[in-house]
């Protein structure tokens, strides 16, 4: 594809406006594919705000910026106007430190989390391990605060931590989410399972109904109303007080205290609720999706508000 000048100047134009520039699919919030969800996984943890921009929605910058980089796939970061690299380099660049050079940030110091491991689990781990040598176990928790038991070389890098005779190995993400676990056993169904309390989960987001969103808006309760549609859903129809869910909106949300109440709608709750979530794996503990969205609210509140 050649690379036009209105595009290239397009291009231009969001990496003099943004410090940090990442061309991906998909959004901040719901990414499309594993490559930028890792990106953005890196960047949530080192950064308040950044601009995405999503290619899917973009087929000029989808296939401009490719010829714009030199760079054959997406997600592309860029850093005061000047290319980074993709996933895999992202990555490394994390790893070694670089990206915190480049982007002005102090690298975090190695935490060694402090975990529990019942006597039964620690018998099952012992099993486990013996049956591979040179291995160790990895303990995995991603950004969705999934954990997953890995077997690693036993040469592997990472923080390693030993509890009850067991030596779990982290890498570096999974070891600031893991300070206070337990691992315990449970054979209630029949088979070994593992019961892994986590602290530091997020906790789940509750759903808000509509009759409940209108009692709290006349009581003048503080919440923060958030809209996730598309600009051109709000030209149909808007509720009352609710901010549409910008970059710019994303900065101000992560001013606010983390027990805030935050509060997401979109047509009818499904995209709200993934933007809920990813709030919640911020940090804030109130936050709120509401039940069946706008529609909802124009099926059983304001018939006025329009439906589609």
């Amino acid at each position: 594809m050649t690379l036009t000048q209105s595009t290239r100047d397009r291009i231009e134009h969001l990496l003099a406006e943004h410090p940090v520039v990442l061309f991906m699919k998909g959004s901040r919030m719901q990414p499309q594919c594993g490559f930028s969800a890792t990106v953005v996984g890196i960047l949530d943890r080192m950064l308040p705000d950044y601009h995405t921009v999503d290619v899917l929605a973009d087929l000029e910058i989808r296939e401009g910026v490719k010829v714009y980089s030199e760079w054959p796939t997406i997600p592309q970061l860029y850093v005061r106007g000047e290319f980074l690299g993709g996933c895999d380099l992202v990555q490394q660049m994390y790893r070694s430190g670089d990206l915190h050079t480049e982007l002005g940030v102090t690298a975090n110091a190695e935490n060694v989390p402090e975990i529990r491991i019942s006597d039964a689990a620690a018998r099952v781990l012992t099993e486990a391990i013996s049956q591979h040598q040179n291995g160790v176990i990895q303990l995995v928790i991603g950004a969705n605060w999934q954990h997953e038991f890995r077997l690693a070389e036993g040469s592997s890098s990472g923080v390693r931590v030993t509890a009850n005779g067991i030596e779990l190995l982290f890498d570096a993400e999974s070891a600031a989410r893991a300070n206070g676990l337990s691992i315990d056993l449970s054979e209630a169904s029949g088979e070994p399972e593992f019961i892994i309390e986590n602290p530091n989960s997020p906790q789940a987001v509750r759903q808000m109904t509509v009759q409940e969103l209108k009692q709290s808006q006349d009581a003048g309760d503080a919440l923060h109303l958030y809209d996730v549609r598309e600009a051109a859903e709000r030209e149909i129809a808007v509720l009352p007080g609710a901010k549409h869910l910008t970059e710019e909106v994303i900065a101000e949300i992560d001013a606010l205290p983390r027990d805030a109440l935050l509060v997401f709608h979109c047509h009818s709750g499904v995209r709200s609720q993934a933007a809920a979530e990813y709030f919640a794996r911020q940090g804030f503990s109130n936050v709120r999706n509401l039940a069946g969205g706008i529609d909802a609210w124009s099926r059983e509140i304001d018939p006025e508000v329009a439906r589609y």
